[in-house]
């Protein structure tokens, strides 16, 4: 498995990051049996780096997690978790979640402590509200060890967050097609001068660089015909020299196994394949239709739209030409009453959408090239 040492400190931590945002799940339940199962099968191939949060799985994911990681050695693994600052009215809220969640974990303190999805509105909160100071307190006792954020927001809004403390790492969401958006590349550069590690998520764009329709898939196979199509966006974020951890959010046995081969055996892009991105990349935007990474931040919908699903499909059809399938797929929708029309416009969603998409908006437009294609009447 292939590490990084972060600086200042003798941590070592594995290239590959497990996220426990999207582990495998019956009938609406995490699945927690097969979930033991891929995270101690990565654990064994040397990932020792797990990141949970306070709202995964409706608050589920950090018990699942401690039900999995109370069997290893707790000097053998990093466990990052992140506070929800949205549900913080107060000072006594910080601690309080604070130690809920290291409860809910089962551990005495944290290796990686976030704050979770920073943005504007949450740069004055921090402040206000004395976050760091409190965070500070909690690392003097030996409760948590690094301190960082996560990021959604854009690259004025970075700057200004990167500019507040002296963080020991930064998260931030970067593959090879979100170069120019949120805080993109350059939010990476300005991390990488000031000698702040980086910590990728969405690596595949919530599983968006994972498979391509034929002629795009043409041009990695061409050159190597060998691995995975999601090898290349995790060579690709691996290839940036100050990504100390790569987060993957896998949901199946076969993504571990895959992600794992990667990995074991990793290798940087070299000039040829890094051009074959650039290629790729550029056939791409001229077909992706909306830039949702399936986060589930805008829900649940007041008005019961699955907001995610409907963007997959219109994604996946302008991508793949799919019809029989899209078309089965968005008819269970709408026998669901899930479907794009049953938005009202209301607007609570655009706030939390963390890629500041007009949802509402994006929701119309899918139906209106559904209609043109055949995909609804």
């Amino acid at each position: 498995m292939k590490t990084h040492k972060l600086k200042n400190s003798d941590f070592t931590l594995s290239l590959l990051g497990f996220g426990c945002m999207r582990l495998p799940e019956n009938n609406g339940k995490v699945d927690e049996k097969e979930a033991k199962r891929m995270l101690d099968y990565a654990y064994s191939k040397g990932v020792n780096y797990f990141d949970t949060a306070y709202p995964y799985h409706g608050g589920k994911s950090e018990t699942v997690v401690r039900d999995i990681i109370k069997h290893y050695d707790r000097e053998t693994f990093y466990l990052a978790d992140k506070l929800p600052l949205w549900e913080c009215k107060n000072e006594d809220d910080i601690d309080r979640i604070f130690h809920e969640q290291l409860d809910k974990c089962g551990v005495d303190y944290f290796d990686f402590y976030l704050i979770h999805a920073v943005n504007k509105e949450r740069y004055i909160q921090v402040q206000e509200m004395k976050v760091l100071e409190k965070l500070e307190q909690y690392k003097k006792e030996g409760k948590l060890r690094r301190i960082g954020f996560s990021f959604h927001d854009d690259l004025d809004t970075f700057k200004k967050w990167v500019e507040l403390y002296q963080w020991d790492f930064v998260q931030i969401q970067l593959n090879y097609m979100d170069v120019d958006h949120q805080q993109g590349i350059e939010g990476y550069h300005i991390l990488t001068e000031k000698g702040i590690p980086v910590i990728v998520m969405e690596p595949v764009k919530g599983g968006g660089l994972v498979k391509f329709n034929d002629e795009i898939e043409k041009m990695f196979t061409d050159y190597n015909n060998r691995d995975s199509i999601a090898s290349w966006a995790f060579r690709w974020a691996g290839s940036l020299p100050n990504v100390i951890t790569i987060l993957s959010g896998m949901s199946t046995m076969e993504q571990v196994e895959d992600n794992i081969k990667t990995f074991s055996n990793f290798t940087q892009l070299n000039e040829e394949e890094q051009a074959i991105i650039k290629r790729v990349r550029r056939e791409i935007l001229d077909l992706s239709k909306v830039d949702c990474t399936s986060c589930n931040y805008c829900m649940p919908c007041p008005h019961g739209v699955d907001i995610p699903g409907n963007f997959r499909l219109y994604n996946d059809y302008s991508m793949y030409q799919n019809k029989k399938h899209i078309t089965w797929a968005y008819g269970e929708l709408v026998t669901g009453e899930k479907d794009a029309s049953v938005c009202t416009d209301c607007g609570e969603c655009i706030p939390k959408c963390p890629q500041q998409i007009e949802i509402p908006t994006s929701l119309d437009n899918m139906e209106v090239y559904f209609r043109d294609n055949g995909i609804i009447k």
